[in-house]
């Protein structure tokens, strides 16, 4: 199993989470975050933002889902602009649910 992080603007989340929701992996977990990458924030006028809003998805997926759902959030995410995000993908050793305790996804 691979953990997928993916760090994007928030005006491209709708369409990412709904294409993956099409492809079938509809559990997954959105959270509004802060953050600067390599743009180092932004600058309007004369006022510098440091930190942007963004989005973070994780999810969880089989090994051989990996290339896929990567695949789809890069397409839907795209604007071609510093910014756009960024994709990381960890391995999970496991997972288990609360309710039942049954591992696995």
């Amino acid at each position: 199993m691979k953990m997928i992080r993916a760090i994007l603007r928030p005006e491209t989340t709708d369409e990412v989470t709904e294409g993956l929701e099409e492809a079938g992996f509809i559990s997954l977990t959105k959270i509004n975050v802060f953050g600067r990458g390599k743009q180092n924030g932004i600058t309007v006028g004369t006022t510098h933002y440091d930190e942007l809003p963004k989005t973070m998805i994780m999810l969880v997926v089989e090994d051989k889902s990996v290339e896929e759902v990567v695949k789809l959030i890069k397409c839907k995410a795209y604007t071609g602009n510093y910014g756009d995000g960024k994709i990381f993908v960890t391995p999970v050793d496991d997972a288990y649910t609360i309710r039942t305790g049954v591992p696995g996804l």
